[in-house]
């Protein structure tokens, strides 16, 4: 099928991906004299330094992101398609999505993200979920709640223990900042809201492979955040590599850790769009792209966010955080223009912001460039430049009084445990509750799975 023309004379722009990479994208075209289509399998753009706090009850999905439409309403030369983009003919220059369609484009710009790496083990994804998406976020979340239910209803000790025990694997900034929060539901939270058990006694365990947490940021400031995280209450494991997980818990080595929830934050890899352009990936799976963020042999197409393998001038790679995504989508645009106008393109110069993280209720750490931050004055700094980053004023002022609330009285107000689609039809089809997270979903051998 051919691709999908839009009657005008001007340069067609399509840009795959609606994350801050291919927002700001888009935005930096918005005077230009080109047609600009983006898409992305999804409607919304999500603000995804936020996303733990969806995942451990602290703000509703709507707090932290926004429809595409909404963002891009006012740029006259821009139109969003909800698709997902499923393959790359550059030769052709033209884009295939899923639903059959394709599009033609003059200028291609992907931004199309990461997804989990399970290093290897894709089967673990089922026992340990990671963070990527809104459904993630309220799976984790359904995940952590189901977990402190079920422990309330359990007689037997040795399975409370279990439900009790959270083991989040990879130490950067998500995995701390989601120990961290689930520290402070268990010992905060939901105490009086339990009888049967002490949610206090809840296990946190952090296991990062490299010998301290936070490897980005310097080292006083990863030892500080570890300090932080065991006045918590969690129990930080560095220097250890999770060597198998399944239903009721992880392999550490030589250790076994019986837990019924994992929580994988622990490697990125490029979306299988990559693989469709035919160039060299790093081991990743994301594109080794030129110093002006251009795909080798292909100075039409653009790859940026985290699916491109950019460097620093000194040749370190550039961090996946959203001050590169929006710097890179900014920088592609002004090279698009360049290339309109007849100059010649600009290599990409990262400006380094620095990196922060949050440890919990007025503890974070921080760094930027020479400066360094901890305690309460790191965790204002990390409150102000996350609402900063907000795409929309009334997601800074939902999440900004949400905040407040919470500081005060220590409430997390979206504890609501949804049932997943496949839980629903087994109440449907056998008539009962479905069985715990070890044995669900049931496979072939399952005598209680539902007869279909």
């Amino acid at each position: 099928m051919e691709g999908q023309r839009v009657e005008s004379q001007e340069p067609r722009v399509v840009i795959v991906g609606g994350g801050f990479a291919g927002i700001y994208a888009a935005r930096g075209l918005a005077r230009a004299p080109v047609q600009v289509t983006l898409v992305d399998r999804r409607n919304h753009h999500l603000f995804q330094p936020l996303l733990y706090q969806v995942a451990t009850a602290a703000l509703n999905p709507g707090d932290i992101a926004e429809p595409i439409r909404h963002v891009l309403s006012r740029q006259r030369n821009a139109r969003v398609l909800l698709a997902e983009a499923a393959a790359i003919e550059p030769d052709a220059r033209r884009l295939r999505l899923g639903n059959g369609l394709a599009l033609d484009y003059d200028y291609l710009v992907v931004a199309a993200g990461a997804t989990h790496s399970y290093f290897g083990h894709d089967e673990w994804a089922r026992f340990a979920p990671g963070l990527k998406t809104l459904e993630d976020a309220e799976e984790i979340r359904r995940r952590v709640l189901t977990a402190f239910e079920r422990a309330e209803a359990d007689p037997d000790r040795q399975r409370r223990e279990s439900l009790l025990t959270f083991v989040v694997v990879g130490g950067g900034p998500t995995g701390v900042e989601l120990a961290g929060a689930l520290a402070e539901i268990a010992r905060f939270t939901i105490p009086r809201d339990f009888r049967t058990v002490s949610t206090e006694r809840a296990r946190v365990i952090l296991v990062e492979g490299a010998e301290r947490i936070l490897p980005a940021l310097p080292p006083e400031l990863s030892a500080a955040a570890q300090r932080d995280l065991e006045r918590l209450g969690v129990h930080v494991w560095t220097g250890k590599r999770v060597t198998g997980v399944d239903p009721r818990g992880v392999q550490i080595g030589e250790e076994r850790v019986a837990a019924r929830t994992v929580l994988w934050a622990a490697g990125v890899a490029g979306a299988p769009l990559a693989r469709t352009l035919g160039v060299p990936l790093d081991g990743a799976g994301r594109v080794i792209v030129n110093a002006d963020l251009t795909v080798p042999g292909r100075e039409e197409i653009y790859v940026i966010g985290d699916l491109a393998a950019a460097r620093k001038k000194g040749g370190a790679p550039i961090p996946g955080v959203a001050p590169a995504a929006i710097q890179q989508g900014k920088h592609a645009a002004r090279n698009l223009l360049a290339t309109l106008a007849g100059r010649p393109r600009k290599p990409f110069a990262y400006f380094d912001k620095g990196v922060m993280a949050t440890v919990g209720r007025g503890r974070a750490v921080a760094g930027f460039w020479r400066i360094r931050m901890t305690g309460l004055l790191a965790w204002f700094a990390w409150l102000f430049i996350h609402i900063w980053f907000l795409i929309d004023f009334r997601n800074r002022l939902a999440v900004m009084f949400q905040w407040i609330w919470h500081y005060l009285t220590f409430k997390r107000g979206t504890r609501l445990i949804l049932e997943t689609p496949e839980e629903e039809r087994f109440r449907a089809v056998a008539g009962m509750a479905p069985p715990d997270v070890d044995g669900w979903p049931p496979n072939e051998s399952d005598p209680e799975r539902p007869d279909t």
